[in-house]
């Protein structure tokens, strides 16, 4: 898997930070940087709203579920999953990249756009369907999701303990531009 771009979205959609790692999709403008941003914040929000409505019995499970998890966070000071994009946008895939969204529970949005899963858009020659199995699918989407934890430490390592930061500012730091780079090449 290759990333070609790393994005990273405050809770209100503004784009505070952007890196072309590999170059290898067609260039964007800053404008249109700004303009995806927006759109995926916009599009994240309708697309959490969008959900079928739960039965009864289902509605008291997820009650108790969420209870259980807030009493959890409280209790311990750390959520279970890092990733509290639970029912929002989280995937794009098309034949040209593939775009993975990654929130935190304060509400940032981590992007990657990355080539797309060879498996899925028939890129290498396959033999026999039966032998690609539902792990082989989700191992991009795994990798992804291993980069996302990474990424979200440089950014709390080098961004949010650097006293010159302001919240949800662009981020101006090369020492984070450079693990970056190191991480997503």
């Amino acid at each position: 898997m290759k990333v070609y771009s790393c994005l990273i979205l405050n809770k209100a959609g503004g784009l505070i930070y952007q890196n072309n790692v590999n170059p290898g999709l067609n260039s964007l403008s800053s404008n249109d940087f700004l303009v995806l941003a927006g759109t995926l914040h916009g599009v994240h929000a309708i697309a959490s709203k969008i959900k079928p409505i739960p039965s009864q019995a289902k509605d008291e499970l997820s009650v108790t579920n969420t209870h259980n998890t807030n009493t959890n966070l409280i209790a311990t000071g750390k959520s279970q999953n890092a990733n509290s994009n639970q029912s929002g946008l989280q995937t794009i895939e098309t034949d040209f990249f593939n775009l993975y969204i990654f929130q935190t529970l304060t509400g940032l949005k981590f992007v990657i756009v990355t080539s797309p899963n060879p498996v899925v858009h028939n890129l290498q020659p396959m033999n026999d369907f039966k032998s690609i199995s539902r792990g082989e699918l989700q191992k991009q989407y795994d990798s992804t999701v291993k980069l996302f934890r990474q990424l979200y430490l440089l950014f709390s390592d080098f961004v949010m303990k650097d006293p010159f930061y302001s919240l949800d500012m662009p981020v101006k730091s090369s020492l984070f531009d450079m693990k970056v780079k190191e991480l997503l090449t």
